[in-house]
């Protein structure tokens, strides 16, 4: 039989590779940076299989691009970058991981959260500048103890955040319809949850009725002071409103694990992160860390090569989205 010709857009790991060429012919990126899109293009010609990253933005011009394309295994959770509709109509097969990515990102939040309330970044720069010498009456931040924190999402990552904070004593709301809502916690409108929490952490998905849903009006809304953290998807926030929030002294804190510019089925997202929020001294990023733990990243690649090495033996092809 012929085997099938995998594209792998970005850095694997070794054991990935051996997976894949245990049924298939790979074509594997050995860098750290992304393909240019002209490249990745071309190399898509000859592609029956894809392994994806969050780099990846599948659109009608990849798949016009790639006329062998069979099945796309995504080596992430969310499948926003991806256009199932024009997959499904193709007859390609989409897979996800929905549960490999749910602790590591969750315990992200946690740190995110600790460290903008603790003023770590701050505190971190002031021990590197030789300007300690001591304790001094400084840097008083917000703790979690006894605080309300409201959850944007109470799916599997949200459900994982509030198990997490619950050893923290915090007061848990949440605002979305959940099937099986943690213990302790308590359903808001999202005016009220707003007006509640001392925390806003969002980790729903995005869709068309999350797109800035942290917005202007939104932010307005909020306590004062109180500390916003994303963890889910840039767009979920319009980084404009939040950079102008903090420059008011309406908000007290923003942490992000990712931004809008990462958000490419948007064609109108911003290139390059608002200027106001790298230069405001109340903000915490990190580079889309969320999963980013050595051993299970390894096991998300290897997962993802699994429903590739499923959909081309002919076997259901685990996390499939599409048909």
């Amino acid at each position: 039989m012929i085997r099938p010709h995998i594209l792998v857009t970005n850095r694997a790991f070794p054991e990935t590779l051996a997976r894949l060429e245990a049924f298939a012919t790979v074509e594997a990126n050995a860098g750290e940076a992304p393909w240019p899109r002209a490249e990745l293009l071309r190399r898509a010609a000859g592609a029956d299989g894809l392994l994806a990253f969050m780099t990846d933005h599948v659109d009608a011009a990849f798949l016009a691009a790639a006329p062998r394309l069979r099945a796309v295994g995504c080596a992430l959770k969310g499948a926003d970058n991806f256009d199932l509709a024009a997959c499904a109509a193709r007859g390609i097969a989409v897979s996800v991981l929905p549960d490999l990515l749910t602790v590591p990102t969750a315990e992200l939040a946690i740190g995110l959260m600790l460290a903008l309330g603790r003023h770590v970044r701050a505190g971190d720069a002031l021990v590197r500048g030789g300007g300690f010498e001591g304790w001094r009456p400084v840097l008083y931040g917000t703790g979690l103890a006894g605080s309300t924190v409201g959850l944007l999402g109470m799916g599997a990552v949200g459900q994982a955040i509030a198990a997490r904070l619950a050893g923290f004593g915090c007061r848990i709301l949440y605002t979305d319809d959940a099937a099986a809502p943690p213990p302790g916690t308590g359903r808001r409108a999202w005016p009220d949850l707003l007006a509640e929490s001392d925390w806003l952490v969002l980790a729903a998905p995005l869709t068309p009725a999350t797109l800035h849903v942290v917005d202007a009006a939104a932010l307005a809304a909020m306590r004062p002071g109180a500390l916003l953290v994303n963890i889910a998807r840039g767009s979920l926030v319009d980084e404009a409103a939040v950079a102008a929030a903090l420059g008011a002294g309406r908000l007290g804190g923003y942490a992000a694990d990712v931004f809008e510019l990462e958000d490419w089925a948007r064609p109108d997202r911003p290139r390059v992160i608002h200027p106001g929020l790298l230069a405001h001294p109340r903000t915490l990023f990190t580079p889309h860390l969320g999963s980013a733990v050595a051993g299970l990243r390894r096991e998300i690649e290897l997962a993802a090569a699994g429903s590739l090495a499923a959909f081309f033996a002919g076997l259901p092809m685990p996390g499939r989205l599409a048909s």
